[in-house]
């Protein structure tokens, strides 16, 4: 499985979980759902994934600091 799988899977999980509200009050309430929603999905794989290192990477690069204060 390649990375743009990977990143598919993960946005079609979060779709699932916002698509039943369609506004937020704040973009911290977003994040935050994002972020349980993240917690719940990541306890579910059991894999690690080919190239999962680079995928890391890359969004390491996008975000900095924001990601690598959860790793």
């Amino acid at each position: 499985m390649d990375s743009t799988n990977i990143l598919e899977g993960l946005n079609r999980q979060y779709r699932r979980v916002t698509k039943t509200k369609s506004v937020f009050p704040s973009d911290q309430s977003l994040e935050k759902m994002l972020y349980l929603a993240s917690e719940n999905i990541t306890k579910k794989w059991t894999q690690r994934y080919r190239g999962w290192d680079q995928v890391l990477n890359q969004l390491i690069v996008l975000y900095g600091e924001r990601l690598t204060e959860y790793l």
